[in-house]
């Protein structure tokens, strides 16, 4: 089977990477293994988690960086074009690349940010706090949210906070194993005229307060129950992200998938890229597990398979190595080098992941492969975690591929 282009990985930098190219009319094929990183998704994405404007620490960061490579004014350019991407699917996000925001964390901690999905619970400015006093609510016997905790770190930003805990008979069935207490359970049940039900109890315990945070454990599938449900509540009602399975990240998971399909664009979910053929200095197709001998062949090729976390790149004793071509990888040499005993400074191992050119085209050998990019968490030079721009290098290398794809 040939395509047009052909993406390794079905998470966020490999559907972006999809979707764009589609909407130009080309016949693409994703290959994903399975779940992704959205599953832990916060609701919010990182461009750079500096105070104020990201564009300035952008601007000093070192010639390895992916942004590096793509540069400020292209990084403003695409950035401008990430909120129309995703509204296209029903994601409405806020936010300004010139002046990161802040989300309010399951701690109560205030974090930088980027993008934000409307619905979350966000601060222009933690001097200013937009609310004086809140009500915190969580679902009785739901685990993977502490009430206490977002209270604690509000009421440092001078907040006001009271806590209360809302039951619903719809809940009891899953409520009596706490296996199954989970956000994206509840959010298969808080649905139609269960969603009623739920306002009328929110509304009953929240009377004397400016707004109402609570868990994001509304709207797996799409945006409606969210909608529905700040409709029926009487106060305004903000989301705060709970620890994994994440609701928004499933249901942007399951939308952008839907984009790409819609487009016409094939994904092969629970499928493993083995193998490819390359000849001279290009790859010509790729075999996967559940497709034995069959070759798919394409024009261009995008390896989205992420970092250490989903296998893109893989460790052994003496060597990290990129594991389906063997392609070139950028770590440091002896096993001492890859980390540093204290936990709590920046692991060198993080930086670690394949080795590009300036336009994110991928070497095997010390030789580029001209037809075949790297996008996203398996690209080497940063370290998503420490700062804060997993997500924004996810999308951006990812736009800016498909542009040099498309030329």
């Amino acid at each position: 089977m040939r395509f047009d282009t052909i993406t390794i990985g079905g998470g966020l930098s490999g559907l972006v990477t999809g979707i764009s190219l589609a909407k130009k009319g080309q016949k693409c094929l994703i290959v994903s293994s399975g779940q992704s990183a959205l599953h832990f998704f916060s609701g919010s994405f990182e461009l750079y988690g500096n105070e104020g404007n990201p564009l300035d620490a952008i601007a000093k960061l070192e010639d390895s960086h992916p942004y590096s490579k793509l540069g400020v004014e292209k990084i403003k350019t695409l950035a401008t074009e990430v909120k129309t991407f995703f509204s296209e699917m029903n994601i409405p996000l806020v936010g300004s690349v010139e002046q990161n925001h802040y989300r309010v964390t399951p701690l109560g901690l205030l974090k930088p940010a980027w993008l934000t999905m409307e619905e979350y619970a966000k601060v222009d400015d933690p001097k200013h706090m937009p609310w004086k006093k809140v009500i915190v609510l969580n679902i009785e016997g739901f685990l993977d949210f502490h009430t206490s905790f977002v209270a604690s770190g509000l009421a440092k930003q001078g907040v006001e906070c009271s806590v209360a805990a809302i039951s619903l008979p719809e809940l009891e069935r899953i409520r009596k194993n706490p296996t199954e207490m989970r956000a994206t359970n509840i959010a298969k049940v808080l649905v139609n005229e269960t969603l009623e039900h739920l306002a009328k109890e929110i509304n009953a315990v929240a009377k004397d307060v400016e707004a109402i945070l609570m868990p994001t454990v509304v709207g797996l599938l799409d945006k409606e129950s969210v909608s529905i449900l700040k409709q029926k509540v009487q106060k305004p009602l903000h989301f705060i992200a709970t620890l994994p399975p994440s609701v928004p990240g499933i249901r942007t998971q399951i939308m952008l998938r839907k984009r790409f399909q819609e487009l016409g664009g094939i994904y092969m979910l629970g499928d493993t890229v083995l193998k490819g053929e390359i000849v001279g200095d290009k790859l010509q197709s790729i075999q996967t597990n559940n497709h034995g001998d069959l070759k798919f062949e394409a024009d261009h090729f995008v390896l989205a398979t992420g970092s250490f976390f989903s296998h893109g790149i893989v460790a052994s004793p003496n060597q990290v190595y990129e594991p389906i071509l063997g392609l070139d990888v950028d770590f440091n040499g002896a096993r001492s080098e890859w980390y540093d005993r204290d936990l709590f400074k920046p692991q060198p191992y993080m930086k670690f992941g394949v080795a590009t050119d300036k336009n994110f085209r991928v070497k095997k050998e010390g030789k580029t492969l001209l037809n075949m990019y790297a996008v996203g968490a398996v690209l080497s030079g940063f370290n998503a975690i420490k700062e804060g721009c997993g997500a924004g290098v996810s999308i951006l290398t990812s736009l800016n591929v498909a542009q040099e794809i498309l030329k």
